[in-house]
C-alpha cells in the first residue's frame, strides 16, 4: 500500500501529530497493537484496569507465529525490528482492603462482550476469578489481599459529551467571560451539589459493588491537570479540539504540614478571607506574591541567589515557615533541593498567572479523564481524513539501505505500507536501537477511598496535595483527589492519584505517604466522642512504576532513520507542556511550511466544487470529513457520536 504521507503509533504527542498532519491535509495512518486508545495516556474502567494489571502482570513474551512478512523485504533494504510486547510498566501490585464479599458472580453493568486482541485467543480473553489467597508480600499489609484480575472487559475509554463551550470568571463559575475573544473551554457540571456536611459515617462500599459499577470509574494510568494558560489549553482552544471534552475546575490547593492536611489560600480574595494566616503573614504573602509576578523588573532582589536553592531564597524574604512551606510545596510545587531559584520564581510566576482565568485554582480536569485529551485529537484527525486501526501490530521498520530512509513498515497481517515520515512511540523501539538510552521511572498508586482527606461542606472537590519528602534526597509525592462529579468515580467514593520520581519500586515509594493520609484497615474503628474524624479509608489500591522516556536526546537511540521521529511517554511534570511542545517540534521538522493545528473552517465559510470527483482523485474528499464538522455546530452531542463512531470502526 503506498498510500500515506505520514504513520503515527500511540500516545498523546502521537495524537496531535496525527491531528496536526490531517489538518494540513496530509493522509495519515495511525495504527496501535492495543485495543485502546491512548498507550500510557489512557483510561479504564474498573475492569478494564483489571485486565490492564493482569496483561502486565504477566511476564510472557510475544513470538512472531510466521516469517513470511520477511519476503517482503528486499536485497538493498534492511529491517529495524518493533517490540512485540509494552515494558514500560513494572512491579504492578493491586490490593483490596474493602469487604471482600463474593464477588465471583458479579458482573459490571452495562458491560459490552471482549473483543480479542489480535494474535489471542477467545479462551485467553475471558476473565477469572479473582485469586483469594495473599501472597507473601501482602502480609505485611493488614487487611490487604493482591487481586491480579477480576472480570476483564473491554477498555474502551469512555468518551466526553459536548456542549455550549463558556470561559468561567473567577468570581462566579456560572458567568461568562468572552470579553477577551478567545475560544473558550467548556467547564463541566457537578451531577449534584451536597450542601449539607456529612456528619454521619461513610457509607460502606463493598468490593462486589466497586465491580458492578465499575463502568461509572475512568480511572488514568497517568495523573495530570491542565494550567488554565498552559500549552495544551492554549492549543485546545487555538484548534478548537476543545469542544469534544468538558472540563472541571480543581477546587482546592492542599498543604501537609505538621501531620495534618490543611487548604492553601491562592488568590487574593482566599488569602485575605484566610482564617489560618495572621493580618501580618496575609500582608508578607501578597508582597512576595507581587513580586513573584514581577521578579524580572527586579533583578537586584534575587541576583545574589541565582546559585541558591529556591528554599533558601525564601528563607531571606521574611517569610514565616507555614508560608514558606505553602509556597514552596503548594504554590511553586517545586523541590526543595533540585530547585534553584530562578527556577522556583518561574514556577511560582506560572501558578499566579494562571488563577481567575477559569476558578479560584490555576488547574482544569478533563470529565471522564486525562485519556480523553488523546481520543480529543484523534477525533479531530478522523474527521479530517485520518485512518485508525487498533489490535494491528507492527512487525518492523523498512530502511533504504542506500539513502538511510525509512520506507515502510510491515504489519503483523505482512502488509507493507509505505510512507514518507515515521512516528514512534518510544516503547516501540526495540533493545538494540536503545541500547545507550538512560530511563527514569516514575513511581504511581491509585486508590479508591470513601472519603476526602479534608471534608468540607461540599464533598465535589477537587483537590491537588504535594506531601513533601520525610528524608531528604526523597521525591515529593503529589496526590490528586476527584471527585465522583469528575465522571472518574462511582457515587460515595473517590479515586486518588500519587504520583513521584522513582527511587525504589512504587510501592515502596508510596506506601509511607498512603498510611499517612488513609486507613488501610479492613474494618475501621468507631470513633468516640470529641476525637477527631478518622482518615478515610482505602478501599482498593494499585501500586505501578511507570517508564519515564521524556527529555531523551535523539542521537541516544543507535542506527534511526532520518525520517522516523520517536515521542516519549508521559513525564513527571504535572502539566502537559512537555507533550505539546515535542509534538509542535516534530511536526515543524516534517513541514517547516505548515501551521500547526490551525482552527478548522465554519461549515458555513467552506464552498464546495460543484464537481466532487476532482476532490476523490486526490484521495482528500471534503464531504465526508465536513459532515461531522456541520453536525458538531448544530448538534453538539450529535456531532460527538458521529465523531465517535468513525474513530471507533
Amino acid at each position: 500500500h503506498d498510500l500515506k504521507n505520514a504513520c503515527i503509533l500511540s500516545g498523546l504527542p502521537e495524537s496531535i501529530i496525527a491531528a496536526a498532519c490531517a489538518r494540513s491535509g496530509q493522509r495519515v495512518l495511525h495504527v496501535d497493537s492495543r485495543n485502546y486508545y491512548g498507550g500510557n495516556w489512557a483510561s479504564f474502567s474498573f475492569s478494564g484496569l483489571l485486565s490492564w494489571i493482569k496483561e502486565n502482570q504477566q511476564n510472557t513474551d510475544i513470538k512472531d507465529e510466521s516469517e513470511d512478512w520477511r519476503k517482503l523485504i528486499l536485497e538493498n533494504e534492511e529491517v529495524i525490528s518493533l517490540n512485540k510486547k509494552d515494558k514500560t510498566i513494572q512491579h504492578v501490585e493491586a490490593f483490596c482492603f474493602g469487604d471482600q464479599d463474593a464477588a465471583e458472580d458479579v458482573e459490571e453493568a452495562g458491560a459490552l462482550a471482549r473483543v480479542p486482541a489480535a494474535g489471542t485467543s477467545v479462551a485467553e480473553e475471558v476473565a477469572e476469578e479473582a485469586e483469594k489467597e495473599c501472597s507473601p508480600l501482602e502480609s505485611s499489609v493488614p487487611g490487604a489481599e493482591n487481586w491480579e484480575s477480576e472480570k476483564a472487559s473491554s477498555t474502551d475509554p469512555a468518551s466526553a459529551e459536548e456542549g455550549n463551550i463558556t470561559e468561567i470568571n473567577s468570581e462566579n463559575e456560572s458567568s461568562h467571560n468572552t470579553a477577551s475573544g478567545e475560544s473558550a473551554l467548556e467547564l463541566g457540571k457537578p451531577e449534584a451539589t451536597l450542601s449539607e456536611v456529612s456528619a454521619q459515617e461513610p457509607k460502606k462500599i463493598t468490593y462486589s459493588q466497586i465491580v458492578r459499577e465499575g463502568r461509572r470509574f475512568n480511572i488514568d494510568l497517568v495523573s495530570k491537570l491542565l494550567y488554565s494558560r498552559g500549552l495544551l489549553i492554549e492549543l485546545l482552544i487555538k484548534s478548537n479540539v476543545s469542544r469534544y471534552a468538558e472540563f472541571k475546575n480543581a477546587t482546592r490547593i492542599l498543604a501537609f504540614r505538621e501531620g495534618k492536611v490543611e487548604q492553601v489560600p491562592c488568590s487574593r480574595a482566599d488569602v485575605f478571607n484566610s482564617r489560618q494566616l495572621a493580618m501580618v503573614e496575609k500582608r508578607m504573602l501578597m508582597k512576595f506574591l507581587t513580586f513573584c509576578l514581577e521578579y524580572e523588573q527586579h533583578p537586584d532582589e534575587y541576583q545574589d541567589y541565582k546559585n541558591s536553592t529556591f528554599a533558601q531564597f525564601l528563607k531571606t524574604r521574611k517569610l514565616t515557615p507555614s508560608l514558606q512551606h505553602f509556597i514552596l510545596h503548594s504554590i511553586a510545587m517545586v523541590s526543595e533541593n533540585d530547585c534553584n531559584t530562578l527556577e522556583g520564581l518561574q514556577a511560582t510566576r506560572k501558578f499566579l498567572q494562571c488563577l481567575g482565568r477559569y476558578g479560584n485554582t490555576p488547574f482544569l480536569f478533563p470529565l471522564y479523564g486525562q485519556g480523553e485529551i488523546p481520543q480529543c485529537f484523534c477525533r479531530m484527525c478522523a474527521v479530517f481524513g485520518g485512518i485508525y486501526c487498533l489490535r494491528h501490530s507492527v512487525q518492523c521498520l523498512v530502511v533504504d539501505k542506500e539513502s538511510g530512509r525509512c520506507k515502510a513498515v510491515v504489519d503483523h497481517f505482512g502488509q507493507r505500507i509505505s510512507a514518507s515520515y515515521f512516528i514512534v512511540e518510544d516503547s516501540y523501539l526495540s533493545e538494540s536501537v536503545c541500547v545507550n538510552v538512560c530511563y527514569r521511572q516514575l513511581s504511581r498508586a491509585v486508590l479508591i477511598t470513601d472519603q476526602s482527606v479534608l471534608k468540607t461542606d461540599s464533598e465535589q472537590q477537587v483537590s491537588i496535595l504535594t506531601v513533601p519528602p520525610v528524608d531528604l534526597g526523597q521525591p515529593a509525592v503529589c496526590v490528586i483527589e476527584l471527585c465522583s462529579s469528575t465522571m472518574t468515580c462511582m457515587k460515595d467514593t473517590y479515586l486518588v492519584h500519587l504520583t513521584c520520581p522513582s527511587t525504589k519500586t512504587a510501592r515502596e515509594d508510596l506506601e509511607p505517604v498512603v498510611q499517612k493520609l488513609f486507613s488501610l484497615n479492613a474494618e475501621t474503628e468507631k470513633e468516640t466522642e470529641g476525637e477527631e474524624l478518622e482518615k478515610p479509608r482505602v478501599l482498593w489500591a494499585v501500586y505501578f512504576n511507570m517508564r519515564d522516556s521524556s527529555g531523551i536526546d535523539r542521537n541516544s537511540y543507535s542506527g534511526l532513520p532520518s525520517n522516523v521521529y520517536v515521542c516519549s511517554g508521559p513525564d513527571s511534570a504535572l502539566g502537559n507542556d512537555c507533550a505539546v511542545k515535542q509534538a509542535e517540534t516534530i511536526f515543524q521538522e516534517m513541514f517547516p511550511t505548515e501551521e500547526f493545528c490551525p482552527a478548522p473552517p465554519n461549515p458555513e465559510d467552506i464552498i464546495y466544487d460543484e464537481d466532487e470527483i476532482t476532490a476523490e482523485e486526490t484521495g482528500f474528499n471534503n464531504s465526508p470529513e465536513t459532515k461531522p464538522e456541520s453536525s458538531l455546530q448544530e448538534s453538539s452531542s450529535r456531532g460527538s457520536t458521529g465523531v465517535k463512531e468513525h474513530i471507533e470502526e
